[in-house]
């Protein structure tokens, strides 16, 4: 890794440590980082060919990983795809590709981008930012992984709603706090 790899994984590992573990975004993501059971790759791709081929790779290499020294895999993209729009165009690219006859249903894709907005939402409302992160990012996660954490959660659904919930009660002045310029 060179120095701006380095800094672009140092970034996506501080927004994991402040913000998805820090605030809870995701219940389930403590136990893999704890563990360091997660891959940072960092994709140089900057056609969206080469960023699938990527993907195809990180894939492949999950795929054949002990789960219990890999879990999951957090593919940075610092390259292309700054575009908030073409990033959500990739994106059913990436399904397509998680969804390849080889990997059998075995790994679904979650997205994070720096200008994420649900559809539906103003671009500084503060439920973006669940899915909000310094660079583009596609997590690669296994379903069984999915599964097993999700069969320890009373209510999983209620995940969504409690993170609305704690992102307005910091609000964005806080958020900017976590994370100043």
């Amino acid at each position: 890794m060179d120095g701006r790899d380095e800094r672009c994984v140092a970034d996506v590992r501080n927004w994991l440590e402040k913000a998805v573990i820090g605030l809870n975004l995701c219940p389930f993501a403590r136990a893999v980082y704890v563990r360091e059971q997660i891959r940072f790759a960092v994709s140089h791709a900057t056609t969206p060919d080469a960023l699938a081929a990527d993907l195809l790779e990180e894939l492949r290499l999950l795929q054949a990983a002990d789960p219990q020294q890999l879990d999951t895999t957090l593919l940075l993209v610092p390259d292309m795809l700054a575009d908030f729009l073409e990033f959500n165009d990739f994106l059913d690219i990436a399904e397509a590709v998680a969804d390849e006859a080889e990997f059998d249903a075995e790994f679904q894709v979650a997205a994070f981008h720096p200008a994420w907005q649900f559809a539906g939402t103003e671009p500084d409302d503060i439920g973006n930012y669940t899915n909000r992160a310094p660079w583009p990012v596609l997590h690669l996660l296994r379903e069984a992984s999915i599964d097993d954490a999700v069969a320890a959660i009373p209510d999983p659904r209620d995940i969504y709603e409690r993170n609305i919930e704690t992102l307005r009660k910091l609000e964005l002045a806080g958020w900017r706090k976590l994370f100043p310029q």
